[in-house]
């Protein structure tokens, strides 16, 4: 029995150790150094593991739980968290583990749709904006006045004209969050089509096509990753603002925001009707954007210290410095050096020599 503990103890320990060597072998100059600096950041992990635990719930919802979101047991109905209904039951006899998991599903599509439509639709304008100039004015002044507005109002006033429903919500969250992307995209655009890669692919006659797909969006990915982990988080708190307003979501349908709204009459009496998916919410949003600062650190890792790293170059050992020249010896300069050159030109009593006898027989007679 203490020989199979200690064999299985001592095979732990080798993969642990096997693990961390793996992770150790990715060198500042791979790829994929970014990832393990990610993988490094504690918060970060445990963030993402949180996540990938609620997409899992969210996606085996049918699994997990023991009742639909829409089932009803009006003898059961405000019944506090047991055995039988793990996070108690609201106000018509819904399980609320039940909804939280479903709405875990609507929250989880809204942020990641909105997340696309506005990465593509963002970079399309500021790819546009900073790579053109004729359209740059007109497409930013419009950008301008969308930020304008609060983005609260400008996504009710959407709801408003469209109606409520999932779809207009994906929409009016896209509206509000593009002109962030697009300035982000613009920025770095203006910057990279400088470079000098830039102009010798214009020399050589690429389409404005090419140039901006492999060598524009290409080099502007990192802060557009980092920018799109923020906007699911503001996405699925933009939805659950929404819907608890009542301009979301259409009421009864499981999302965390219609569940805040309808748990918040009886916060005293029935507090887990609002507290569970509260909860939900808020640890999702903040697991999300503890990603997203892993991630600004590891594609940037310059950021965090004190001298600032050019964007794309990974800190590693410093650079040795360069070979200083040779002193001169017995008061003479190293052949082919700048003081060399000029004692060339000039005399034994340092007044510069005419061109006509520099180095003749004449000047070497008189300086003797």
């Amino acid at each position: 029995m203490a020989l199979t503990e200690t064999r299985d103890e001592l095979t732990r320990a080798r993969a642990a150790k096997a693990g961390r060597l793996r992770l150790s072998a990715i060198t500042p100059a791979s790829r994929y150094y970014w990832l393990r600096l990610l993988l490094e950041n504690p918060a970060a992990l445990g963030s993402l593991t949180f996540l990938v635990a609620v997409v899992l719930v969210a996606l085996l919802a049918q699994v997990v739980t023991a009742y639909g979101p829409t089932f009803v047991n009006p003898a059961d109905r405000l019944s506090g968290p047991s055995g039988d209904y793990w996070f108690g039951t609201d106000t018509l006899g819904r399980d609320v583990f039940s909804r939280a998991v479903y709405g875990a599903r609507i929250s989880l599509l809204v942020g990641l749709t909105v997340m696309v439509g506005t990465a593509v639709l963002g970079s399309v304008i500021g790819l546009a904006a900073g790579y053109y100039a004729r359209v740059d004015t007109p497409l930013m002044r419009v950008m301008d006045g969308m930020d304008a507005f609060p983005s609260i109002l400008l996504a009710i006033a959407i709801m408003a004209a469209f109606g409520a429903s999932t779809r207009n919500v994906i929409v009016a969250l896209v509206v509000v969050f593009t002109p962030n992307v697009a300035r982000l995209v613009r920025s770095t655009t203006l910057v990279n089509k400088r470079q000098p890669y830039v102009e010798s692919a214009r020399s050589i006659g690429l389409r404005d096509r090419t140039i901006l797909r492999r060598y524009i969006f290409m080099n502007s990915l990192s802060p557009l990753i980092v920018q799109c982990t923020f906007i699911v988080a503001f996405a699925i708190l933009g939805e659950a603002s929404l819907s608890f307003l009542g301009a979301g979501v259409p009421a009864g349908t499981a999302t965390w925001g219609n569940m805040v709204s309808e748990g918040q009459g009886y916060i005293r009496t029935a507090w887990w009707i609002a507290i569970f998916p509260g909860t939900f919410l808020f640890l999702t949003v903040l697991a999300i954007n503890l990603i997203g600062d892993g991630l600004r650190d590891a594609l940037d890792p310059g950021r965090g210290s004190g001298s600032p790293v050019p964007h794309g170059r990974r800190r590693g050992p410093a650079s040795p410095r360069p070979m200083a020249r040779a002193p001169a010896v017995g008061g003479r300069a190293p052949r082919g050096s700048a003081r060399r050159s000029a004692a060339r030109r000039r005399g034994a009593d340092g007044c510069r020599r005419p061109r006509s006898i520099r180095g003749g027989r004449r000047w070497r007679r008189a300086s003797r």
